[in-house]
């Protein structure tokens, strides 16, 4: 296949454009050693941000002379760019939109890395990784009540659960409500286009649609067009703790294995018994053609934690209008407890998030068959490790590294007793047969095998 590209320079566009000499020098030696590969990886997916391909080896295959430098110069920096996607582009001159997330990418995969060089070893620790992160990308906003509405869903869905995406959207912006997603297509864009309809209905500037990724989803899941605050945190871990830090309500659409592992996350997190006093809406939502979908994943929670943990969510079913006004409701309630108990309105710092929801896991074929999958466990522990095996599945679909651990080694097993096999044997089966797994279009050969 012969791929038009583009060669251009240009000059930071939102971020980085003033350095000191030796950010400057920091910036040229991080870029040309061992981060490059990372740092030409995340920078190509941004370069194909709208691409409709979840195979992000297949992207780095396209362009494989793709090659992108920075130049050190008496005024600060620039970005040396060759056999860029031509997509990106308008008359040879790159997209604003696009050269700003180029820059964010910069800013965390070199600056923040050599920001954040102190070990983690703690719970604070972590959070405070976070916190600096998003601080350093200006996505921290002091002065502004709570109205960050995080929507979590997958990227291949259908297209009348895509269009519900974005009605809902559209009611959340006409209420005043920003958007934060993982910025990739699907129903992560769906929300997303709603409320920029609605926003510019209500002339309301400076509508922001914030995207959180990190360097193993990035490529094949590259950001959508419309976001434009994008920060690439190191790993999933990172990400999930800056979305229930920097968001003020959750909402989750119908997805896959990923999406399945989000809200094993969250859940995990509120059954902690420190945060059993702290609101958190969190509402299940889809069209009517979802239905099924949603108690799939109802029963599932029960099984696997108990019906307590159903107390957490609250499932709407084809009510985007209901839905947002249970949002706002929400938030009207965590605004006054933040203000009550002098908590920061950008940062949830009271929310307890246990050091073993923190910890990076590495999903290769030794740690994904030791997972402990025991129904004794507690129950945010269990909630920790489901979320673990999830995320295996999402790094053997998509991930470049597990796609190819996977191809080398066979797929992973996953073991466990038969209480919690067999309702997550039938939620994954669900997923396939619905071609949640991997965009439609597509044969998809499970990555994983669940021993009883």
């Amino acid at each position: 296949m012969n791929n038009k590209v583009v060669n251009c320079k240009i000059s930071p566009v939102g971020h980085l454009d003033v350095l000191s000499r030796t950010e400057v020098d920091i910036l040229l030696e991080q870029s040309q050693g061992s981060l490059y590969p990372l740092f030409r990886s995340c920078a190509l997916a941004v370069l194909a941000s709208g691409n409709y391909s979840d195979d992000g080896i297949a992207l780095l295959e396209r362009y494989s002379d793709f090659e992108i430098q920075v130049l050190v110069q008496e005024r600060g920096i620039k970005l040396d760019i060759h056999n860029a996607p031509a997509a990106a582009f308008v008359e040879g001159k790159m997209i604003t939109g696009i050269a700003e997330l180029l820059f964010s990418v910069l800013r965390d995969i070199i600056y923040s890395h050599d920001k954040l060089k102190t070990p983690i070893d703690s719970s604070p620790s972590a959070t405070n990784a976070v916190f600096h992160i998003l601080r350093n990308a200006k996505l921290l906003h002091s002065n502004t009540d709570p109205n960050i509405v995080v929507c979590w869903g997958g990227h291949s869905i259908a297209r009348g659960e895509y269009e519900y995406t974005k009605k809902v959207g559209y009611e959340l912006g006409l209420r005043g409500l920003d958007i934060c997603t993982g910025c990739g297509p699907g129903a992560m864009k769906g929300p997303m286009k709603g409320a920029t309809i609605a926003h510019a209905k209500q002339r309301q500037l400076g509508g922001r649609y914030i995207g959180l990724t990190e360097p193993g989803i990035i490529a094949a899941e590259s950001p959508n067009p419309i976001v434009n605050e994008l920060v690439i945190l190191p790993d999933i871990e990172k990400r999930l703790e800056a979305f229930v830090r920097t968001g003020h309500g959750f909402i989750v659409f119908p997805g896959g294995a990923g999406t399945a592992e989000e809200i094993l996350y969250l859940l995990g997190i509120l059954m902690h018994p420190d945060n059993q006093h702290i609101p958190f809406p969190l509402i299940f939502t889809g069209p009517e053609s979802a239905s099924d979908y949603f108690e799939q994943v109802d029963n599932f929670i029960k099984a696997t934690l108990g019906k307590e943990a159903s107390r957490y969510y609250q499932i709407i079913i084809d009510d985007q209008k209901q839905v947002a006004n249970a949002m706002q409701e929400g938030i009207a309630e965590v605004r006054a407890f933040r203000k009550q108990h002098g908590d920061a309105y950008y940062f949830n710092w009271l929310l307890t998030i246990d050091h073993a929801f923190q910890q990076p896991f590495e999903p290769d074929h030794q740690n994904m068959a030791e997972l402990a999958l025991h129904a004794h466990l507690p129950k945010h522990e269990l909630a920790a490790n489901l979320r673990r095996a999830f995320s295996g599945i999402v790094a053997g679909n998509v991930k470049s590294q597990g796609v190819r651990a996977i191809a080398k080694h066979g797929p992973f097993s996953i073991h466990g007793e038969h209480a919690i096999m067999d309702p997550m044997d039938k939620l994954l089966q669900s997923f396939v047969e619905q071609q949640r797994m991997k965009l439609p279009g597509s044969t998809y050969t499970p990555c994983y095998k669940l021993v009883k």
